[in-house]
């Protein structure tokens, strides 16, 4: 792993143009990472749900928590990789420490309020005017709402922009045309949301296209395309095919820690049942972690490996929270480097990955709390409600901006090309409870005061 950036690369450089002050010892990563962490976006992650309401408890995480998880977990998978293998190819094109922390950071910046439901929302609501995805807000803030420059938002240098692009394709070519956000038909007394139909690709969003443009205009053609490059998927939305190495290690983190440490909220809080533990993660899918325990902790889980890990889960505090870190002892040090044919560029060419028994581990656990706690009947009528009130307060902001928008923002706003666009980046950038307070206001007859601040 590179100890140190040279400032005069041209992955190193910016959008909009910037001298460092002489006495400034930061690298450029330095530079990034200060912008990502002092940012609004990443302080609103404190009151943004992960997957539970916030204010249900104080202990489990919320998407600020998970993201300085991400940061964590990313750092450390890139110096495990450099331990694994220093002697490969790849090692020198990750980003240094700072940077690498940087793009992890961001990963959940473009989240709306109720998470993966306030999304589903938003690209409803923004159906004829280019849609709404999380990681495509995420670039949009970044690129162009944050402050940190004149108009190119927190002005990142173009690796930590590589490293952040998830699906390097645009909407507009994501987005099956067939697939039409709705609301349910057949159904009276309320608009109900077709939530299957409404779900976005995973892309950018094609405002971002001369971001995205600049950012890989080092790569030779053949690399673009193919980096752009996505699956048709019959009936469904594409799939992006390719991502970056830094950005490789990023998801892998997201992944560990959203399996991991999500699951581990889920013991803590009884959310989730052992029946329901032994059924979705069954002994195949953990031989990868039961041989790791096995052999790193002989005779200590009794003859059955599995029923005494298990035993241990949904034990104690004490018990449960050295299986955790037991979990991440196994998964991270067995990183590895894989090559996706085709590529010249080496930021492209490589990318972090699991070996299958821990790839299968983790997954299992991140489908276990999709199965037992997302989907659960608790968490979906809060998801719901969310996306009940997204909707709700951006179709009144959209009917008379000049009335309902604060007027700081309308005043921003007022002169953009798409005022939806603008709209839709106010009732993103939302906490839980701002937008909570905002539907109350309009809509709760004895909520809202006229001394209320907006």
């Amino acid at each position: 792993m590179s100890n140190s950036s040279n400032p005069s690369s041209i992955w190193y450089e910016r959008i909009e143009p910037y001298t460092q002050k002489s006495f400034d010892a930061r690298s450029p990563g330095d530079v990034d990472y200060g912008r990502v962490i002092h940012s609004a976006s990443f302080r609103r992650l404190q009151g943004k749900t992960q997957i539970l309401n916030l204010g249900d408890s104080d202990f489990y995480r919320n998407r600020l928590t998970h993201s300085l998880e991400v940061v964590q977990i990313a750092g450390g998978l890139a110096k495990q990789l450099a331990h694994n293998q220093p002697a490969h190819p790849a090692i020198k094109h990750i980003p240094e420490l700072s940077m690498m922390q940087a793009i992890a950071g961001t990963h959940d910046l473009g989240h709306p309020p109720f998470g993966h439901g306030g999304e589903v929302a938003l690209n409803y609501c923004m159906r004829d005017h280019g849609g709404f995805e999380g990681n495509g807000q995420t670039l949009r803030i970044l690129s162009k709402l944050e402050k940190f420059s004149g108009g190119a938002g927190s002005n990142l240098t173009r690796e930590s922009l590589l490293g952040i692009l998830k699906y390097p394709v645009p909407y507009s070519k994501a987005h099956n045309p067939a697939i039409i956000p709705a609301m349910l038909a057949g159904t009276s007394g309320a608009s109900i949301l077709d939530r299957k139909v409404s779900k976005p690709p995973k892309c950018y969003l094609d405002c971002e296209q001369h971001i995205v443009d600049w950012m890989l205009s080092p790569l030779s053609s053949t690399d673009r395309d193919l980096l752009q490059s996505f699956d048709f998927n019959e009936g469904k939305h594409q799939t992006a095919k390719h991502k970056s190495f830094a950005c490789s290690i990023m998801d892998l983190a997201d992944d560990i820690s959203y399996g991991v440490h999500d699951f581990e909220d889920a013991l803590a809080l009884r959310l989730v049942r052992r029946e329901q533990f032994e059924k979705l993660v069954t002994p195949e899918k953990c031989q990868g972690m039961l041989d790791y325990l096995n052999t790193s902790y002989q005779g200590m889980y009794g003859n059955d490996v599995y029923a005494g890990f298990t035993d241990k889960l949904f034990g104690n505090g004490e018990d449960r929270k050295h299986q955790i870190n037991r979990v991440l002892n196994y998964v991270i040090p067995s990183v590895e480097i894989i090559e996706a044919p085709g590529f010249d560029e080496p930021r492209l060419k490589y990318r972090a990955a699991l070996p299958e028994p821990a790839r299968l581990f983790v997954k299992a656990l991140k489908d276990f709390i999709y199965e037992a706690v997302i989907q659960s009947p608790g968490v979906q009528h809060l998801e719901f409600k969310g996306q009940s009130m997204a909707i709700a307060v951006f179709e009144v902001m959209k009917a008379e901006p000049d009335k309902f928008l604060p007027s700081d923002i309308y005043e921003k706003c007022r002169d953009e090309a798409d005022l939806h666009r603008s709209i839709c980046d106010y009732v993103a950038g939302m906490t839980d409870s701002y937008l909570l307070k905002t539907y109350e206001r309009l809509f709760s007859p004895r909520m809202g005061s006229v001394f209320d601040r907006l």
